[in-house]
């Protein structure tokens, strides 16, 4: 998860006002003090911290919760509201428009604006529109190279000339073929520093390819100095915005991201990990949901897109919310939501759902486990598939011999699906309450409530 340990932190922080009887002065000095030490601990600037942290206080104790809402869901309404607007507020899409619609990725070296031009590629790929990718680094040793491998790893045109020494040149040279593409992606040079020449060539760059959107890629785990890169490309190469790569892995995620919004250009992507579908919009309700345990379910909904059709979705959404649920219908489940991405990242999507502390297995089941259980279903008799509860102990050794699967993976495979079936009846005996609490929250379930 990107940023666990600072969602941990804030999530507990919440649940200790959930739990608490009054709202006064003494739990809100606790509340900020408790979201102070959090945000510290994930290198954002102390500056910036307290004064979150006093707008949090003088909110809390001022401001009288509105008709329909409690002290203690005003309070938590007021940090999700405030920590939104610390990283950036209200989202901005990078929006596709005319053809080719050019991105420019500007970046020095390290930060990953190489492998993030191939996630970007794949993001408006998998969007429907047709992707080209453009390599102008001249500089680096190998990165015409680099830029190739990306380009056929995401399957994708790319223009790049080994033999020229000059990026508008190379540009140049393939300008006829570019009508052909909805979306050109053009990576610049990387230097060590902001330098006078990297911005002299930026500019000449500039001026040729007319870029809908330049934006900068920075690395989480410079932490802090991201602020002051931001603000030097901002000033000195007009960026209108940012992709943050690294956030997986790194302490200092919440130091890159705090100091990217108080820049002045606004993060339009994060990245999430190593593979080329690592790559999200970066939505600052949606990421401060998913930390403080109240999902995302636009980001949700996105993925859903991407993996399943509409019809299978509504189908699987409506069986799941009946309640009837064995073992074909987890193995569906199981494989749309692996299509989907990794299991522990959709889970931070689902609104209430880190409320229910699922062992990390039950997240990260891979193909391969599928494979096993579902040779081990194709061993079982219907009304086992319908009714799991009746497979005893002679019926996992017969099916364990059909179908060659130990029967440890089998009862593993029946422990999933119990873990399962109390999900989903936990979701059918609250889909009201959990309407009622969402609308309350615009659409956002509020953590331990």
């Amino acid at each position: 998860m990107v940023l666990e340990k600072l969602g941990d932190s804030l999530k507990n922080t919440l649940h200790k006002i959930a739990q608490s009887i009054f709202v006064d002065e003494r739990l809100i000095n606790e509340l900020v003090k408790d979201i102070q030490r959090a945000l510290l601990q994930a290198d954002v600037n102390v500056k910036l911290v307290f004064n979150l942290t006093e707008k949090i206080k003088q909110r809390a104790l001022k401001e009288e919760p509105p008709a329909g809402l409690t002290k203690k869901e005003y309070l938590i309404k007021i940090v999700y509201e405030e920590l939104v607007n610390f990283v950036g507020g209200k989202q901005e899409k990078v929006e596709v428009s005319g053809k080719p619609f050019r991105i420019m990725l500007l970046g020095l070296f390290g930060s990953g604006k190489t492998t993030t031009t191939g996630k970007l590629a794949r993001f408006y790929t998998k969007r429907g529109f047709k992707v080209a990718i453009v390599g102008l680094d001249i500089h680096r040793p190998a990165a015409m190279e680099q830029i190739e491998q990306v380009a056929k790893s995401v399957g994708v045109k790319f223009f790049l000339d080994k033999k020229l020494k000059d990026p508008v040149s190379i540009y140049k040279k393939f300008s006829e073929e570019y009508a052909d593409y909805d979306v050109l992606i053009i990576d610049t040079a990387g230097r060590d520093a902001l330098s006078s020449d990297l911005i002299r060539e930026i500019e000449e760059i500039s001026k040729e390819v007319k870029p809908n959107e330049r934006i900068l890629v920075i690395s989480a785990d410079i932490g802090q100095t991201a602020q002051q890169q931001a603000e030097q490309f901002h000033k000195s190469c007009d960026i209108n915005g940012i992709i943050v790569t690294k956030m997986d892995g790194t302490a200092k995620g919440g130091g890159a991201l705090s100091a990217c919004a108080v820049s002045g250009a606004k993060i339009k992507f994060i990245g999430t990990g190593e593979k080329s579908d690592d790559l999200e919009q970066f939505n600052p309700e949606g990421f401060i949901g998913r930390m403080l345990g109240m999902g995302d379910i636009e980001a949700l909904l996105e993925k859903a897109k991407e993996a399943i059709s509409e019809e299978d979705a509504e189908d699987l959404g409506k069986r799941f919310l009946k309640g009837e649920f064995n073992l074909i219908d987890l193995y569906e489940q199981m494989q749309a939501m692996k299509k989907m991405g990794h299991l522990s990242k959709i889970a931070e999507m689902i609104p209430g759902f880190s409320q229910l502390k699922l062992p990390k297995e039950m997240l990260e089941v891979q193909q391969g486990k599928l494979e096993k259980w579902k040779y081990a279903m194709d061993s079982m008799r219907k009304e086992e598939l319908e009714d799991p509860d009746i497979i005893d102990s002679a019926r996992l050794e017969r099916i364990s011999r059909g179908s060659g699967i130990p029967v440890s993976d089998i009862r593993e495979l029946l422990k999933q699906y119990k873990q399962s079936k109390k999900l989903v009846k936990m979701f059918k005996g609250n889909k009201g309450d959990l309407s009622k609490m969402m609308k309350k929250f615009g659409g956002r379930m509020p953590m331990g409530m």
